[in-house]
């Protein structure tokens, strides 16, 4: 359910847990914009309509979702195998980098636990010590020398 107005969105999640998440200037162009070409025209929309529908005019499943991406990184050259819940996660990585707000991350996210949210902590130390090991001068030498 999209409230352009107040610039938020409540998609119906995993679990079947409703959240509401913000919308960006970006996304609300690129909706007005796909509302010129939807296939069930440019209606207003109803709190039961789709917003991404079929050529049939139908609800988009979660598998289109997932081979659209996968389709996407393919013509973009990239190898590695992209799904929406690689976008998920790089959302939660940039936004808990730029932030550091891990409460607002586990809104966001949905996490009723936040030892769930935590673990992005993790993969950005992860992250951090992989750039250090390739960038400083003397990251190889230290281990040598430990050995």
């Amino acid at each position: 359910d999209l409230d352009a107005g107040e610039k938020i969105i409540t998609v119906l999640g995993k679990g079947q847990k409703t959240r509401v998440v913000p919308v960006g200037a970006h996304a609300l162009t690129a909706i007005a914009e796909w509302m010129k070409y939807r296939p069930m025209g440019d209606e207003r929309l109803g709190f039961d309509s789709p917003l991404f529908v079929s050529k049939r005019g139908t609800r988009i499943s979660h598998r289109s979702v997932q081979e659209r991406i996968r389709q996407l990184a393919v013509r973009h050259g990239m190898s590695q195998r992209i799904h929406p819940h690689v976008l998920r996660h790089a959302f939660a990585s940039h936004l808990l980098e730029s932030s550091g707000d891990l409460r607002a991350v586990q809104e966001l996210l949905g996490h009723a636990n936040i030892a769930t949210t935590q673990i992005y902590t993790h993969l950005d130390f992860q992250h951090l010590a992989k750039v250090y090991d390739r960038a400083h001068p003397r990251a190889h030498q230290s281990k040598k020398s430990k050995t």
